[in-house]
C-alpha cells in the first residue's frame, strides 16, 4: 500500500501548500459592512474546508484555517478550540494590540506544510480586534492554546509562516519524529 504524505493529503482537499505565492502576502482586508456579503461567502467556504479536513486528520488541540490557505487573499480565518463544543471564533480583519511579556514554546503543525511540526514561542495571551459583519470593532482576549491557535491564523493572514517565529538554530521535525499527536498542549496552572 502507498503511504499518502500527509502535505499531500491536505493538497488534494484544497490546502495550498507551502511556496505558493499567496501564503507570503498579506490578506487584504474586507470593507465592513459594505463586504458583508463577501465576507459570508469567504467565511462559509472556510467553514466547508474545515468540515472537509476534519473528516480525514483529527485535531485534538483545536484547528484554524486562513483564506489564504485556500486560495482567497482575503482577511479571514476561522479557529475551531479543542473543547468539545465549543463555538468556532471567525476572525475577520484580525489585529493583535497585545500581548502578554509570558510566553511559552509548544510544537504547532500547519495545513499548508503538514509533513512537520515546528517549536513555536508565542504569547501566553494576546488581545484581538476584528470587524463585525455589521463593520464594529469586537476585542477580544485568547489565552495559552487559543491564543496560539489564534495567533497563527493572524501570521498567515499577515504572509508569515509559524517557521518564521522559530528560535535561530531550531528547524521543524519530520511528523514522524513527532510524538504528541492526539494530546493537547502541556500548560502550567
Amino acid at each position: 500500500m502507498i503511504q499518502v504524505r500527509p502535505s499531500e493529503q491536505m493538497r488534494d482537499l484544497g490546502v495550498v501548500q507551502e511556496g505558493a505565492p499567496i501564503l507570503a502576502e498579506r490578506a487584504r482586508p474586507f470593507d465592513l459592512p459594505a463586504e458583508r456579503e463577501a465576507a459570508e461567502q469567504v467565511v462559509e467556504k472556510l467553514f466547508t474546508a474545515m468540515e472537509r479536513i476534519g473528516r480525514v486528520h483529527p485535531f485534538a488541540k483545536g484547528m484554524g484555517i486562513a483564506a489564504p490557505q485556500i486560495g482567497i487573499g482575503r482577511a479571514a480565518a476561522i479557529v475551531q478550540p479543542a473543547e468539545p463544543g465549543a463555538p468556532a471564533i471567525v476572525l475577520l480583519n484580525p489585529t493583535i494590540t497585545d500581548r502578554s511579556s509570558g510566553t511559552d514554546q509548544q510544537y504547532e503543525g500547519c495545513l499548508s506544510f503538514f509533513d512537520v511540526r515546528g517549536m513555536v514561542p508565542r504569547p501566553l495571551r494576546i488581545i484581538v480586534e476584528t470587524t463585525t459583519l455589521d463593520g464594529q470593532v469586537a476585542t477580544s482576549t485568547y489565552e495559552r492554546g487559543l491564543a496560539r491557535l489564534v495567533h497563527h491564523e493572524i501570521d498567515h493572514l499577515d504572509g508569515l509562516l509559524y517557521t518564521t517565529r522559530m528560535r535561530s538554530g531550531i528547524e521543524p521535525i519530520p511528523v514522524e519524529h513527532y510524538r504528541q499527536t492526539g494530546q493537547a498542549w502541556a500548560y502550567e496552572q
